[in-house]
């Protein structure tokens, strides 16, 4: 089976980005969909069984203290942890260092057991 190419045709570019169904391009859409997906895989969630647990115990996390906690992750991730106890202030976070999930959230008050498991590394934020 022999591809014929027509070397007489002039050749369309698409500049900047995709094409939409309708055959319209649209300016720069790969770059921004490439770091809309960056910054998501890179940011810090916090699981919705997590949150329910620092609902219940009244702890609200400020800017400040996701990025303690976003660089504890980052630490933990760099000696090559996979799940991390991080430890903010009396809040202990079992978190997902891979996933950069935070799993479940102890507060002092449930801290009386004092037992964590399936963790691998502890980092202070």
């Amino acid at each position: 089976m022999i591809n014929r190419v027509n070397l007489t045709s002039p050749i369309r570019s698409v500049q900047g980005g995709a094409q939409t169904p309708n055959g319209t391009s649209k300016p720069g859409n790969f770059a921004a969909t490439l770091a809309r997906e960056t910054e998501r895989q890179q940011s810090l969630k916090i699981s919705s069984h997590a949150q329910k647990r620092l609902n219940s115990s009244q702890v609200t996390l400020s800017d400040q203290d996701m990025q303690r906690i976003d660089g504890a992750v980052s630490r933990a991730g760099e000696k090559g942890s996979n799940q991390s106890l991080i430890m903010l202030d009396n809040l202990a976070l079992v978190v997902s260092v891979k996933n950069r999930v935070v799993i479940t959230a102890v507060d002092e008050a449930r801290q009386s057991e004092g037992v964590f498991t399936n963790i691998d590394s502890v980092v202070i934020a």
